[in-house]
């Protein structure tokens, strides 16, 4: 994977030179989304089942361990995209957070404290009290509407509901202009890949009529989804429900584009279980995203974030995400995801 993002980062670089070549000048922002990894509190709250989160499992030096765990959140998220922008990501969707108290102390932390950033969250009723959230810094993005859609899902068995997360929806201006983030977590495959697809495949549906009812309003919506879908780039829920499309020219007026489908036909992935890579964190965008004209925010390039700091250097678990947590406890990691992100740029004219 260090070749492959070797390899990326020359190409980035060949064809952002090559555009300064033609005299042009652009600015470029990072878009982003982390899984935060169990990014809970130590103090328990009797209306979730936070008692069961990790850091509250820790027997000893709690307090310490959460401080380690936000400034090791504040450290990725200030180092995304920064080689290209010089800056931390303009706007980054995250999951697994318990509450906004914890997505305050992540900003509030001394890497990211200058950056300015606001919080766009609110509570879903997922059963394990984790939710999704947006971080976007003041100077450059303003919400001006948000809303939350619930996720209603059944178990094929008792029938009684299934509490997940919410889909968070926040439209805004990327400086001048109106972008839309929509940020997802959808259900895991837990009790098995087969019997649990339908979740997934529901939450994609949800998330395509947000996107109809969005381009409904405005077929040239600028539209951005996100999120850890607990599913790769090539499972039905993405090709199918959101009907995702791997290349640019597949893409109608209303379509959506998906960067990471070729990635993870590459074998890149930023999850690994048993040896095997996913690629579970993605980021797409609506064909509006995807024109020539630079003379508004245009998708550039996307991209894992995968660092070696973020990555497992020996043991077991070589070449695996560093996680944060393991049945030793708190290992001072970061996650067991990798950020993804991409860039949108826009051509500067004097």
């Amino acid at each position: 994977m260090n070749y492959l993002k070797l390899c990326f980062c020359f190409l980035f670089l060949c064809a952002f030179f090559n555009l300064i070549g033609q005299e042009k000048k652009f600015k470029i922002h990072t878009i982003a989304f982390y899984n935060l990894e169990n990014l809970f509190d130590t103090i328990n709250d009797p209306t979730k089942f936070d008692e069961y989160s990790p850091i509250m499992e820790l027997r000893a030096k709690q307090g310490e361990a959460y401080q380690k765990k936000i400034h090791n959140m504040a450290r990725v998220i200030a180092d995304i995209g920064s080689e290209a922008t010089k800056n931390s990501p303009s706007i980054i969707g995250v999951c697994e957070v318990e509450n906004n108290a914890v997505l305050e102390d992540v900003i509030n932390d001394t890497l990211l404290l200058g950056k300015n950033y606001g919080i766009v969250h609110t509570e879903s009723p997922d059963v394990r009290g984790i939710d999704v959230a947006l971080l976007y810094r003041k100077e450059v993005f303003t919400p001006l509407n948000v809303s939350a859609h619930e996720l209603k899902i059944y178990d094929d068995q008792s029938h009684k509901r299934i509490y997940t997360r919410d889909q968070l929806l926040v439209s805004g201006t990327l400086e001048d202009e109106l972008i839309h983030i929509l940020v997802n977590h959808w259900p895991s495959r837990r009790g098995g890949v087969s019997r649990s697809r339908p979740k997934r495949i529901a939450a994609a549906k949800l998330s395509k009529h947000l996107v109809d009812s969005l381009q409904a309003i405005d077929p040239y919506a600028k539209i951005v989804i996100m999120g850890d879908l607990n599913d790769n780039p090539t499972n039905l829920s993405v090709t199918k429900a959101l009907k995702a499309k791997k290349d640019k020219g597949q893409v109608g007026l209303k379509g959506i584009f998906n960067p990471f489908t070729n990635m993870f036909k590459d074998g890149l992935g930023t999850t690994a279980f048993r040896d095997t890579w996913s690629l579970f964190d993605q980021i797409m965008v609506t064909k509006p995203l995807l024109e020539k004209d630079y003379a508004s925010f245009q998708f550039y390039k996307a991209g894992i974030f995968n660092k070696q700091y973020l990555i497992h250097q020996k043991g077991t678990y070589k070449g695996y995400p560093y996680r944060s947590w393991s049945n030793e406890g708190f290992s001072n990691g970061f996650s067991d995801h990798f950020p993804v992100y991409v860039y949108v740029i826009r051509e500067i004219t004097e």
